[in-house]
């Protein structure tokens, strides 16, 4: 078999396609086999004048892979607008990191939302990382703040601070996420250990309470910690120097999220490998799932993990009987939604755009009837400078038809 040959074409009515199938241009009217697992797919005129494919005599490459496509219809598409800014208390403070916002709860007729807060502007790795601050989320504690409209903002303190000296959350608590379940309330969160080198293994941590506003309770141990399959090479602080890089969480487990689910608790988390590589796509950056029978634990690490190649932030929720996750930022597959029916086999249902990073999803719109009406809006963090960041509003809109200024079409 040339190279060339490999598309099975039919002149009218239906298209045979393989998969696997080389790009390499045929000559008009050469015949083409199946695909090289022998796997075909069924394509119909109504497919190709849908795609625009008009010559079934020549098919370039992206219109193999468009024929390809899985029939989605546009009820996951959607595009974000500007960020605004927040009044009150989480209005931009020079001096002050207020970042990665957690999901918003609504309580008492008031929103909730945890985040990280820490002062100061940040030093990196250079010099002295036992009394310097290394990164925006460095020497973070919890804190939380109510909302009558999701506009104006109270801070009404410290939710969950760093643990004592020698234990496993005494350098920063940051990322968190809330979950409220049979009328208890759960934070989970990244720790870190000091020092805080660029080796060092984040880790989850959990706290809980009977109210939102507290007191929390912190395990005295973490809730999910990174593989311990990889192994660094040398002793130097040099992240990607690796004999072995191990799983794709070998290095931290960053982003929570649990969500209850099919009568138990799914901690999404990202991964983040010892040895990182830059590919194709960017960073290596990659989710997984931990499962558990009780809030507190213990969780399980899916045998599926990773399941998804690409993403950054943790954002998900439910939908029908699937869970649904918006994945951005690293890896080939960002800027996409993707649904997975059994929260394990997630697949792309809308590619998108400027996505805001760490959302804070509003759990009050979570709804059955429309899959992205929870994105309506939310909370997201921006960069103020290199050293502060603050919270600030996102809202998106449903896009049905690219329609011209002045232009009215009724449905």
């Amino acid at each position: 078999m040339t190279t060339s040959k490999f598309f099975k074409c039919i002149p009218v009515g239906l298209l045979v396609l393989g998969f696997g199938c080389n790009t390499a241009p045929r000559e008009k009217g050469e015949p083409c086999d199946e695909g090289d697992n022998g796997q075909k797919i069924e394509v119909s005129d109504e497919q190709m004048d849908h795609l625009g494919i008009t010559n079934r005599e020549y098919l370039s490459a992206a219109s193999k892979r468009a024929l390809q496509w899985p029939k989605i219809g546009n009820e996951w598409f959607l595009e974000f607008n500007g960020y605004e800014p927040l009044k009150g208390d989480l209005a931009y403070e020079e001096g002050v990191v207020r970042r990665d916002p957690s999901a918003l709860l609504k309580h008492n007729g008031k929103y909730y939302v945890w985040y990280s807060k820490s002062v100061g502007p940040t030093q990196g790795f250079g010099g002295d990382i036992e009394n310097d601050k290394v990164f925006p989320w460095d020497r973070c504690d919890i804190w939380y703040a109510t909302s009558e409209d999701g506009w104006t903002w109270k801070e009404e303190g410290m939710a969950v601070p760093r643990g004592e000296k020698g234990s496993y959350d005494d350098r920063s608590v940051f990322t968190v996420e809330i979950m409220e379940y049979d009328g208890k309330y759960y934070l989970c969160y990244q720790t870190v250990k000091s020092p805080y080198n660029v080796r060092v293994k984040n880790q989850i941590g959990l706290a809980w309470a009977d109210s939102p506003d507290g007191p929390w309770t912190k395990l005295d141990k973490p809730i999910l910690s990174p593989a311990d399959n990889g192994v660094w090479k040398g002793t130097e602080q040099n992240r990607f120097a690796v004999e072995k890089k191990g799983d794709f969480d070998s290095h931290k487990v960053h982003d929570p999220c649990i969500i209850p689910y099919k009568g138990k608790f799914y901690l999404y988390y990202k991964g983040e490998q010892m040895g990182e590589q830059i590919t194709f796509g960017g960073r290596q950056i990659r989710h997984g799932v931990a499962i558990a029978d009780n809030p507190l634990g213990p969780y399980v690490k899916s045998p599926y993990n990773p399941i998804s190649n690409s993403g950054h932030e943790i954002c998900v929720w439910p939908y029908k009987d699937g869970i649904a996750s918006l994945i951005t930022t690293d890896g080939p597959e960002k800027n996409t939604i993707q649904y997975a029916p059994d929260g394990i086999n997630f697949e792309i249902v809308a590619s998108i755009k400027s996505a805001p990073h760490a959302i804070g999803l509003n759990r009050s719109l979570t709804s059955d009837e429309d899959p992205i009406k929870i994105l309506d809006w939310g909370l997201t963090h921006i960069y103020n400078n290199g050293d502060y960041q603050s919270i600030m509003r996102f809202s998106s809109r449903k896009i049905r038809r690219h329609l011209a200024k002045g232009v009215k079409v009724e449905d």
